[in-house]
């Protein structure tokens, strides 16, 4: 009977790993640059959409699919006179989904090429790729 239990419970947790690992690795921020828009899905269920800024004129926000390649909780910007860059998820090189404090500006393009957000938003979405990991997570990024 001991044993019949354990291997019950083996199945179990076998079950429950596999489960927790395929909702983990469904995590995607798909920042749509046409739309000035990022919206957070989790194994295709919207979480939250957002407004952003991305790129002005003169400058570049990349294309492509991503994972997370480092996370600040507070970065300063060595390349744009140490700007504040809350809740920073780097993407690809210095590129960025941060928050940021110019919230008006939220919704058109105005950045050097990172993807902003509301410092609120920016925590939120930290606080997910944080909980999910890096390897779970997948950054989109289309026009």
């Amino acid at each position: 009977m001991k044993r019949i239990l354990a291997m019950a419970a083996a199945v179990a947790a076998m079950i429950m790993t596999s489960t927790v690992s395929s909702m983990a690795a469904n995590l995607v921020a798909h920042i749509d640059i046409a739309t000035q828009t990022m919206t957070v899905t989790d194994g295709g269920r919207i979480l939250h959409r957002w407004p952003v800024s991305t790129a002005r004129n003169g400058y570049y926000t990349p294309r492509g699919s991503y994972k997370p390649t480092r996370m600040h909780k507070m970065w300063y910007s060595r390349k744009y006179d140490m700007t504040p860059m809350p809740y920073s998820v780097f993407f690809r090189g210095g590129y960025a989904i941060h928050g940021t404090t110019q919230v008006k500006r939220l919704g058109r393009p105005a950045s050097h090429g990172c993807v902003r957000l509301a410092t609120g938003n920016a925590r939120a979405f930290y606080e997910l790729v944080r909980m999910r990991g890096a390897q779970n997570t997948r950054i989109v990024l289309t026009n």
